[in-house]
């Protein structure tokens, strides 16, 4: 069952808490940051959504993907919706915010995020983010000046996957894709558009592959 999640922080950020298959969450309407639900569990990956003001929401098809493949494989996953709008700062925080959520409840956390949201797990994970690892799914590459995806991998201290789609014309992926091949970070490459049409499953099996092995899970 889902549980939804009131992130504390200052801002209105809410999440769906998708729990690992097995768990038997109770159904709740909402949750502060005082509820302990999840407290002693063993891992959770952080899932950030695309561009809100494209409708980028916790929702995305992406995401429920990649939050079913984890919760097979014995992760739980929070998926959460941005605040207000705030040129990608408040987002950052935002992302910031549940990794420190997760953290205080979980042993081990992961971070992921699709399109816009690629660019805010890598940026999360550059600012400090409490992640054992890192996947980025058709990630944009460069916000604004200070908030550079690509230059974020100079301060990322653990593994992070990049997994694009060839035919990919919306997102600045190439720059990122490169970036983490010249650290001899893992790329995945599917033959897809931006939107991984068709191929949200095995898109999702790669990224779950990746996190589940270095966030140590058996």
């Amino acid at each position: 069952m889902t549980e939804t999640i009131l992130v504390p922080g200052g801002r209105d950020v809410r999440a769906t808490l998708d729990p690992a298959r097995g768990d038997g969450i109770d159904d709740a309407d909402e949750t502060d940051d005082t509820d302990d639900a999840a407290a002693g569990r063993d891992a959770v990956v952080i899932a950030c959504p695309p561009h809100p003001q494209q409708q980028g929401h916790r929702g995305d098809a992406r995401l429920v993907a990649v939050s079913d493949a984890l919760t097979a494989r014995g992760v739980d996953c929070l998926r959460f919706d941005y605040g207000a709008w705030d040129e990608g700062y408040g987002e950052r925080a935002d992302a910031l915010r549940a990794v420190e959520w997760a953290a205080e409840r979980y042993d081990r956390v992961g971070l992921f995020g699709f399109s816009f949201g690629g660019a805010m797990a890598l940026l999360a994970a550059a600012e400090g983010a409490d992640v054992g690892a890192v996947s980025a799914l058709g990630p944009a590459g460069r916000l604004a000046d200070d908030l550079d995806a690509v230059a974020a991998f100079d301060r990322i201290p653990v593994p992070v996957q990049v997994v694009y789609g060839t035919r990919d014309d919306i997102a600045d992926w190439k720059p990122v894709v490169e970036r983490a091949r010249e650290y001899h970070q893992p790329v995945v490459e599917f033959a897809a558009d931006h939107f991984f049409v068709g191929q949200e499953d095995k898109v999702a099996a790669a990224v779950a592959d990746f996190l589940v092995s270095n966030l140590g899970v058996e």
